[in-house]
């Protein structure tokens, strides 16, 4: 029997070898694997071990022996610390061959079908400031980067508003530049950072659940539209009133100003109301359809998932639209619609689409957007989709020829999976933003379908993240 490895053991001179999935690389040592955050191809490094599992190790990098060729500056200062845009230290054009190499050995790994040939991923234009909505949490236990510590500076104030540690759910780092979000995104965050601690406004502490001002969220549109929405952990009236009015006035470009009183012990507002303090409840975003003869105008409230990379979800739908190849009599059925983009982008070429989602608000909006575009043929329905997706409201719909589906991070559930499988539509079109969920599905659906076509999309440039198309065509 071998000697166990001691704990936090540090192993030296470990040469990366590739990329993996989440963003980490890896390297073999002694026939196992070792997953290391923060490095690239090409590194030589030693590295001290945090997880010992069976079939694999993880460590951090606490020294450089070589840095690769493929590594390049990071522009952000906030860059290593939190935790956003992990992959600025990387080539775009080397990111975008990892998130290539990552959706195709999904499908060989994971879902085990055969692969066609797949084309270039389909890079962003922009790849900084390409982002329509971030949130921003305001904590009075901000995090100490080792350049302040070291400065023995003494910290009083310790407020910030920024974005969680990875790791640290009750500290905060406070950020000056953010590289996501183009103006006046960061004006607004420095601005309201600077008048609460000025008008001594409190910040929350996660830990004790106290403090007024508790998140931030901004949202902005291709339309130049700006929203704002506060969250608050009590109602302060006086408070709350004084602060929002002089924010106004600051910002009186705004479209949209909102707040919600959350006095739960998580951020999540989705069961909350957002209340309007001035303006209107959304905001504008704008397509052109698939035909690229309308120019489609979606609302978007302070609830609703609309793809972040306005400018980029663009080129996914195109891909949708390609892989559908929808005709006029063609009944479609898109889940997981959300605020009905993808079922309003494709309308014009179908017969009818029927779209689902889990967050009546999203579904309220998408009924809009189709009345606000003149589209009649589109129906939008409310529900679990494991649940919706049954035996009456096939009937009910018709049969659909196509379906498109765009599920969440986990994936879809089996019921619907297996619903799928028993209607037999002519074409299935997967889209994913987790290629290892997407995979597991398809294994599942490999019993009825062949994949036809893959296409990934780069939506989050600087992270390990990318959009997985996928069309499936019933097997004859």
């Amino acid at each position: 029997m071998g000697r166990r490895k001691k704990k936090n053991e540090i192993l030296e001179h470990v040469e990366i070898i590739e990329t993996a999935a989440e963003g980490k690389s890896l390297a073999k040592v002694n026939d196992q694997v070792l997953f290391v955050p923060h490095t690239v191809p090409g590194d030589i490094v030693d590295v001290q071990l945090y997880r010992k599992r069976r079939r694999y190790l993880e460590g951090k990098v606490i020294r450089f022996h070589k840095k690769s060729e493929h590594r390049v500056e990071p522009f952000c200062e906030h860059f290593g610390i939190c935790g956003g845009c992990k992959w600025q230290f990387i080539s775009y054009e080397d990111q975008l061959r990892n998130k290539q190499r990552v959706v195709v050995d999904a499908l060989k790994r994971i879902a085990k079908v055969e692969v066609p040939e797949i084309p270039k991923i389909i890079g962003s234009k922009k790849t900084t400031f390409y982002r329509n909505k971030l949130e921003f949490t305001f904590s009075n236990k901000e995090w100490l980067t080792e350049a302040q510590i070291q400065s023995e500076e003494v910290f009083e104030a310790r407020n910030a508003l920024g974005f969680h540690i990875p790791g640290r759910f009750d500290k905060v780092l406070n950020i000056d530049k953010c590289w996501l979000q183009e103006d006046p995104s960061n004006a607004i965050r420095n601005w309201v950072k600077k008048y609460a601690e000025e008008h001594k406004l409190s910040f929350f502490d996660l830990r004790m659940q106290e403090g007024l001002l508790r998140n931030m969220i901004v949202r902005t549109a291709n339309t130049g539209q700006v929203m704002v929405v506060f969250v608050f952990h009590k109602d302060e009236q006086h408070v709350r009133e004084s602060f929002m009015n002089d924010f106004r006035t600051q910002f009186p470009q705004l479209h949209s100003l909102m707040y919600v009183i959350n006095e739960k012990r998580n951020d999540s507002i989705a069961d909350l109301d957002v209340l309007p303090y001035h303006g209107a409840n959304w905001i504008e975003e704008t397509m052109m359809d698939a035909r690229g003869e309308q120019e489609l105008t979606f609302k978007v409230g302070p609830k609703s998932f609309y793809q972040t990379n306005s400018d980029q979800a663009y080129e996914l739908y195109k891909v949708v639209a390609e892989f559908a190849k929808v005709q006029a009599t063609d009944v479609v059925y898109d889940f997981y619609t959300g605020t009905g983009t993808i079922a309003n982008f494709i309308a014009s070429k179908s017969k009818k689409v029927i779209g689902v989602e889990y967050v009546p608000e999203a579904i309220e909006d998408a009924k809009e957007n189709s009345k606000n575009n003149g589209i009649q043929n589109t129906d939008f329905f409310a529900g679990d989709l494991k649940d919706v997706f049954n035996t009456d409201f096939i009937e009910y719909h018709g049969k659909a020829d196509v379906i498109i589906t765009d599920p969440p991070r986990a994936g879809m559930h089996k019921d619907v999976v297996n619903q799928m499988l028993d209607i037999k539509a002519e074409r299935i079109v997967y889209v994913s933003c987790n290629p290892a969920t997407q995979a597991r599905d398809l294994a599942l659906l490999d019993e009825n379908y062949v994949v036809s076509k893959v296409q990934a999309v780069d939506m989050f440039p600087h992270t390990h993240h990318v959009e997985s198309v996928v069309l499936l065509s019933l097997r004859k």
